[in-house]
């Protein structure tokens, strides 16, 4: 991406400290994200007890289902980051996605069984794949390469302040107006279109550089620091399940559903108060020093909820949690996008998600094996095992002053 001495009139006087060097595409995809996480988040935590109680599947299920839908959406973001850079397009195909996304939501609420749930939300991630790397690469080309990180800070506050009220919105909706679980899922499809019409105010700067189509997708084009990035991830990803079996965990310790909801909801507060600063501090610091903070936070979340069935440590260990949330998400991208060359952002960040989405299936089909076959806190502890393994690979492949 070009740089320039002076700010142009795109970046004139838009944003003043501490928010200075944004726009206002910048603004608009940091609200895009908010409106789809009210959507996705208000089904979200009452989704596994939709499948358990209500449609009466198990906890593998549950695995299964989020685990699909997570590889879903990752996996299709590799592919839809190289037809973003192919065609030097991001806003249509971005756009396109957010509109998939929003109409698949009430079809998860008319669902009987199991397998139609698991349809649906096939449809849902494959919409949110469709959209997230052309919507990162615009949140990456809305700024110069110095405010890069801040960038990402601001839409992942922007996600994580959606995750924070959509489960409280669900909490009204299920407590105050006695609404039925279904019918949740039908409204959920508002925030959602509000998302598309965020992204449809977005000013797309192109890129100046075809990217060259290739059978091998951009694979063979990525530099070998991003390749080491992203083993580091994998290893990290492979322990990395559903937060699903932490919704089922606090409920099956004796959290009402309600509870459990607005602990959840906190969780994304602070995950939503902690992305700004932490993409700021990854200009500073380093985003592998401050990703590597994250992972042990991880590290020691998940071996807390191993450890208690104690339903104020448990909330402890989602604040917790929400920490990791926050940095983990807006610096693992922008560290992602600061190992390609600009032409082939999209299909970085892309392969990036893909690698962590296709891992998340694995661990999330294991995690549900677990649940059922070994105990609930074999699911934590696994995960807490590739965490620490995850931290050694990222500080052993990745250098200090990435």
């Amino acid at each position: 991406m070009a740089t320039c001495r002076r700010p142009s009139n795109q970046y004139h006087g838009l944003m003043r400290r501490p928010f200075a060097g944004l726009t206002r595409s910048t603004a608009y995809l940091a609200l895009a994200s908010f409106f789809a996480d009210v959507s996705t988040e208000l089904l979200y935590p009452i989704l596994p007890v939709f499948l358990t109680q209500t449609l009466h599947a198990s906890g593998s299920v549950v695995g299964l289902v989020e685990g699909v839908a997570e590889a879903t959406q990752n996996i299709v973001q590799g592919f839809s980051g190289w037809l973003s850079d192919t065609l030097r397009r991001r806003k249509p195909i971005a756009l396109l996605g957010y509109v998939v996304a929003a109409t698949a939501k009430p079809l998860m609420g008319v669902s009987t069984t199991w397998p139609g749930v698991l349809g649906a939300r096939f449809m849902d991630r494959l919409g949110t794949g469709i959209r997230s790397a052309p919507r990162d690469a615009l949140v990456a080309a809305s700024v110069q390469e110095t405010n890069r990180g801040k960038a990402f800070g601001l839409e992942g506050l922007g996600d994580n302040m959606g995750a924070f009220v959509g489960p409280l919105l669900a909490v009204f909706l299920l407590a105050s107006l006695q609404l039925e679980l279904r019918v949740i899922f039908y409204l959920a499809t508002i925030p959602g279109m509000l998302a598309a019409c965020m992204v449809a105010l977005v000013t797309e700067r192109r890129v100046t550089v075809a990217a060259k189509s290739t059978l091998d997708v951009n694979i063979r084009r990525f530099p070998a620091p991003y390749w080491k990035y992203l083993l580091a991830m994998a290893v990290f990803g492979v322990g990395n399940s559903s937060n699903s079996f932490l919704i089922l965990h606090t409920k099956d310790i004796g959290a009402s559903l309600p509870a459990t909801i607005v602990i959840y909801a906190v969780f994304n507060l602070v995950a939503a108060l902690i992305s700004y600063p932490a993409g700021s501090w990854s200009d500073r610091l380093g985003r592998r020093n401050v990703l590597a903070v994250s992972f042990v936070i991880f590290l020691l979340t998940y071996l807390g909820f191993g450890l208690t069935r104690n339903v104020v440590t448990i909330a402890g260990c989602f604040i917790l949690y929400g920490l990791y949330q926050g940095i983990a998400r807006s610096v693992g991208k922008a560290l992602a996008t600061d190992l390609v060359p600009s032409t082939l952002r999209a299909s970085g960040l892309g392969w990036y998600s893909a690698t962590t989405g296709l891992l998340g299936l694995v661990a999330s089909v294991v995690a549900g094996q677990l649940w059922d076959h070994v105990s609930h806190a074999a699911v934590f502890f696994y995960g807490a095992a590739f965490a620490a393994a995850g931290t050694i690979a990222l500080i052993a492949l990745v250098p200090a002053d990435t």
